[in-house]
């Protein structure tokens, strides 16, 4: 019996230490990411401005900010009221000639009967056939003029260049607008991100990096697309492609995060560090030796699930971290 109690008490004894030994963390130096965050803008693929292909006043204005159009819908329309007085003045130009054509007809007639009688010679015949000829020419000279400015007139219709979102309206109905003047922006094709990095970083930024972006308290995964090879006021701007990235607003800025470096770090799990009296506390086996070791925290981050957090100063690798007694 005696001897049954000291096996059972032996085994009491090994239970907690099997237990640490499979909850100790080998430490060893792991390569972790130095992460910057920094705001990112979204903004769309595609912004091109639906101008006014017509010199006159907005009489008609659709949209607004906001409104979803498609390519080729009529945003608004512009009218030169000179169109319709040219379109006048050409209409009489062709009903003179007309007449004078009529004349010359006329006269062209007379010729064939006074030329068949010997009376006129072949020369002033031709003349006359030649005025004929010239009359016509100009008459269709003047239709295809008159074409010309009833195009212009269709041309008054400012049209959508692509589908997307009203994103600018820079004018107002009744507004007098000049050719080439922009009536609305539309935005389409997408979005994506646009960053703007501080040029210290810019080497570190590569095409096909991944991105992790932070919108509406949840982390969504990114690829650096683009890296622009300009440096513009003391910073360089980067693309980040979000597949189903959704946004109203167009400009809004989100936070992102960019791996700047890969380095050696000591790392533990989160959950064998203890703080008491502001100090943080390890448990620390080494040399068959279990002693509680002041560490100083850094940054925590989850790799493969876990939680986990590097230790600045107080580990040296190889030792062993355990957990609880």
């Amino acid at each position: 019996m005696k001897a049954f109690v000291l096996v059972l008490a032996l085994c009491a004894l090994g239970l907690p230490r099997l237990a640490l030994a499979e909850a100790a963390f080998a430490v060893a130096p792991t390569e972790v990411t130095d992460w910057k965050t920094v705001y990112g803008q979204i903004a769309a693929k595609d912004m091109i401005p639906a101008r006014a292909r017509l010199g006159g006043t907005l009489v008609s204005l659709s949209v607004t900010e906001g409104d979803l159009v498609t390519a080729g819908q009529e945003l608004g329309k512009v009218v030169d009221a000179k169109i319709a007085f040219q379109i006048n003045a050409i209409d009489a130009q062709i009903a003179a000639l007309e007449s004078q054509l009529a004349n010359a007809r006329a006269d062209l007639t007379r010729g064939e009967a006074l030329k068949a009688r010997g009376v006129m010679t072949a020369q002033a015949y031709d003349a006359l056939r030649t005025q004929v000829s010239v009359l016509t020419q100009q008459i269709e000279a003047q239709k295809a003029s008159r074409q010309v400015t009833e195009q212009q007139a269709t041309e008054g219709a400012v049209l959508a260049p692509i589908a997307g979102r009203v994103l600018e309206v820079p004018v107002a109905r009744g507004a007098v607008v000049m050719a080439g003047e922009t009536v609305a922006t539309v935005g389409g094709g997408g979005v994506f991100l646009r960053l703007s990095v501080p040029e210290r970083f810019a080497a570190t930024l590569h095409a096909g990096d991944a991105i992790t972006i932070e919108t509406g308290g949840a982390s969504v995964a990114g690829t650096l697309a683009k890296v622009y090879p300009t440096i513009a006021g003391g910073r360089v701007n980067a693309d980040v492609e979000v597949p189903d990235l959704k946004s109203d607003f167009v400009g809004e800025r989100v936070l992102v995060k960019l791996p700047l470096a890969r380095r050696q770090a000591f790392i533990v799990p989160a959950r064998l560090l203890h703080t008491r009296s502001g100090l943080d506390f390890l448990r620390v086996r080494a040399a068959d030796a279990v002693t509680e070791r002041a560490v100083v925290p850094g940054p925590k981050q989850v790799i493969d699930g876990v939680e986990m957090v590097e230790i600045v100063s107080g580990l040296s690798g190889g030792e062993e971290v355990l957990g609880d007694e």
